[in-house]
């Protein structure tokens, strides 16, 4: 009896060590293993390009860097549901700051605008941008409600989403940023897409937005509608704007041009960046610095890691097993890679000049270290899949 005992005792044993054994490999085995080295890639691509003209911001984007992934690692190791949970109440938190900044008796030295603009909140060492982070907790919510299918198949479940998105971007636009404001669009986009929400229901809201968009070129501010007439008057070849608004748009197409295939090299790049008066060389326009820098190749790898960054999101909303991790998932994934596709593309001539910054390679250490979290959140999904696949989970 006693020998039955114990092979019964052993065999538990066995079971709990397999469990155990498959549990961590759930852990440390996934895609979301990808984002994060792609991360990592661009991160590193952007100290080195913002370098190649400011050392001195170089050396403090590196000190940001590590704070962001010191910051990733410990919400990495937490458990999803939490964020699922608390993920409207983070939202509202993250909208009261952007209330709290547009709000004009609060003193300079604690909203410090730039350029005419109440995006920031100081904190000492660094400026902390709430329109960063809203990014990451409206996809947390916007998930969280949609993780029930029956919520979006219907088109005023839709709207519903629409009507709550505008919230952040309506704050973001009185800051004034336009160019942020419009990454929420097409993040929803494939959010609903992947909740299950009707073609035809998306065909109709987009067909309209598409209809209503000229319509706002009017109450569009100077700057903005001159963005607009640069892309134009540059398609059309008219030079005359070249000294003027089209100055931005003209100085970044002809540097990144001037990289060639493998780049001018850091010294050559450095003095065609100086001698060329480049705006905003480490920030909105750094894919030209890297351009002019590593030539079409540097490009490249850039592109290569957005892409790897993308797919590994959207592979670890695949095999997440919940639908909130699935949305979680493509909303990073779709977020990121656009933001990056509309700040190259503004680079190369392509889009309107914007105020738009690459992902995880333009300097700032708000934005850095958000980028980061949010990556840490797709590790969280990952490292803490479902067994099958839970709608309500």
């Amino acid at each position: 009896m006693s020998i039955l005992v114990d092979n019964s005792l052993a065999r538990g044993l066995r079971r709990e060590r397999a469990t155990d054994t498959r549990t961590a490999a759930r852990v440390w085995s996934h895609w979301a293993w990808l984002p994060v080295a792609a991360a990592l890639g661009l991160s590193l691509v952007g100290i080195a390009a913002i370098a190649t003209t400011e050392p001195a911001l170089a050396q403090r984007q590196f000190g940001f860097l590590i704070v962001g992934m010191l910051m990733a690692s410990f919400v990495g190791a937490q458990h999803w549901r939490w964020m699922r949970r608390w993920a409207w109440f983070m939202f509202a938190v993250n909208a009261a700051f952007l209330v709290f900044i547009l709000v004009p008796f609060v003193p300079d030295s604690i909203v410090r605008p730039r350029n005419g603009a109440r995006r920031w909140i100081n904190l000492g060492s660094l400026d902390f941008q709430p329109s960063e982070l809203i990014k990451l907790t409206w996809v947390l919510a916007m998930a969280a409600w949609m993780r029930t299918t029956a919520t979006v198949k219907r088109l005023d479940g839709v709207l519903a989403t629409i009507i709550v998105t505008l919230i952040p971007v309506g704050l973001i636009m009185l800051q004034p940023d336009l160019d942020s404001a419009l990454l929420f669009g097409p993040a929803l986009l494939v959010m609903l897409l992947a909740a299950g929400a009707r073609v035809r229901h998306l065909a109709i809201i987009a067909c309209t937005v598409l209809v209503l968009a000229p319509c706002s070129y009017p109450v569009l501010k100077k700057h903005q509608r001159d963005r607009i007439d640069a892309l134009i008057a540059q398609v059309i070849g008219d030079t005359r704007i070249n000294d003027g608004i089209g100055f931005q748009s003209n100085r970044a197409v002809t540097l990144a041009a001037a990289g060639g295939l493998a780049g001018a090299g850091k010294e050559e790049a450095g003095t065609l960046i100086h001698f060329n008066r480049l705006p905003e060389e480490h920030t909105d326009m750094i894919f030209a610095v890297i351009t002019c820098r590593w030539g079409f190749m540097g490009g490249m790898a850039v592109w290569l890691l957005a892409a790897a960054y993308a797919f590994g999101a959207f592979m670890v909303g695949l095999r997440a097993g919940t639908m909130f991790g699935r949305l979680v998932a493509v909303g990073i994934g779709s977020m990121v890679f656009l933001q990056l596709l509309v700040n190259s593309a503004m680079t190369i001539g392509l889009l309107p000049v914007t105020g738009m910054t690459l992902p995880f390679v333009s300097y700032g250490g708000s934005s850095l270290v958000c980028l980061w979290v949010t990556t840490a959140v797709l590790f969280a999904v990952a490292s803490r899949r479902s067994r099958g696949f839970d709608l309500d989970a």
